[in-house]
Parts: structure tokens; C-alpha cells; sequence
């Protein structure tokens, strides 16, 4: 992914961070609820590891096998039941075209006019899907809003026995706008 050094630092730290306060979500609860909580670690770190400007080559094979492994433990979770999954095979599988995006345009990709590396329709769809999945998970960020069903109810959203859903929520959010803002560089 190209992007400006600060914009490509703050992505990092912020999902950074938001993979590693899923980690520590992940270390309580039923198996299944670390399960998730562990796929939202993951991506959240992948996701900042991309992000990383002026890193020495990363190979984009190795992030679109990270990410695709990822969307199919999030597949598998799905099939169990467990909450907010087809969200994240939506976010590993637009992190894989994000990644064979990177490997077909090139390091000039994203700089002085040069064509992006990505298909634009699918892009803009992509982008699309994550703002409007980040303004409709806003609302859930209150605890008033989270009763009665809403937000990450039945997901041990803190390792509390979600006794916090918005957090998670939170975290949903953080990550579905940096992959906003990574979609854009495409």
C-alpha cells in the first residue's frame, strides 16, 4: 500500500492498536468469542503491518495468503454462529484485492499521475461498503444504543462477558475506516 509517511503512520498505530485490544479481548471468554476476537486481532495487526510507509518490500503474496486464511477462519466462524463474521470476510477478502492490487501496480502505483493498481468499479464498491458499514456501527458506539440486540450483543465483546459491546463495536468501526482510507491508495 502507498501512501503519504504520516497518513501510512497513523493507519498503522491506529490498527495496531485496535489489534492488540482484540488480542487482549481474545485472552477471556467462551472459545468461540476468542475465536472472533482473535480474527479481529489478526486483521487488525495485518492491517497495520500494510500500512507501514517506507518499510522495506513487503511481498503482497504473503499479505494476500494472510488475509485470505483470515477471511476463511472468519468464514468458518460464520458458520458456527458466531456474530459480525460475514463483516470480516468481507474485510479479509478486500484485503486480499488490496494486496494482488499492490502487486500489480507496482511501488510507482499512487504517485505522479501513475495508474492505481486496482479495478475502480470494484474499488468504489469496496469503498462504499466500508463507510457505510462505519456510519451505520457509529450509533452502537453509545451503550444506550446497544441494548436490545443491537451492537455486539452475544459476542464476548471484552472479555467481561460483553459487558461492553460498544468497544468491539468501536473496534469494528476503527478498522472498517482505515480500510477506507487504505482503499483509497488503491
Amino acid at each position: 500500500m502507498y501512501t503519504p509517511g504520516l497518513v501510512g503512520w497513523l493507519l498503522a498505530a491506529l490498527c495496531g492498536l485496535t489489534g492488540g485490544y482484540c488480542l487482549v479481548r481474545a485472552r477471556v471468554g467462551p472459545p468461540l468469542a476468542r475465536q472472533a476476537a482473535c480474527v479481529e486481532a489478526v486483521m487488525g495487526i495485518g492491517m497495520a503491518a500494510m500500512a507501514v510507509p517506507g518499510a522495506p518490500e513487503r511481498p503482497p503474496a504473503a499479505f494476500a495468503v494472510l488475509f485470505g486464511a483470515t477471511a476463511l477462519w472468519a468464514a468458518a466462524l460464520l458458520v458456527a454462529g458466531v456474530a459480525h463474521q460475514a463483516h470480516h470476510v468481507m474485510e479479509g477478502l478486500a484485503m486480499v484485492y488490496m494486496a494482488v492490487a499492490m502487486a500489480t501496480a507496482g511501488p510507482a502505483s499512487g504517485h505522479a499521475g501513475h495508474e492505481p493498481g486496482g479495478v475502480p468499479l470494484l474499488t468504489g464498491a469496496l469503498l462504499a461498503y466500508f463507510a457505510l458499514y462505519a456510519l451505520a456501527t457509529a450509533p452502537r458506539l453509545l451503550p444506550a444504543a446497544g441494548g436490545g440486540g443491537h451492537g455486539a450483543a452475544g459476542h464476548a465483546d471484552t472479555g467481561r462477558g460483553g459487558a461492553f459491546p460498544e468497544v468491539a463495536a468501536g473496534c469494528r468501526m476503527t478498522l472498517a475506516v482505515a480500510m477506507f482510507a487504505m482503499l483509497l491508495a488503491v
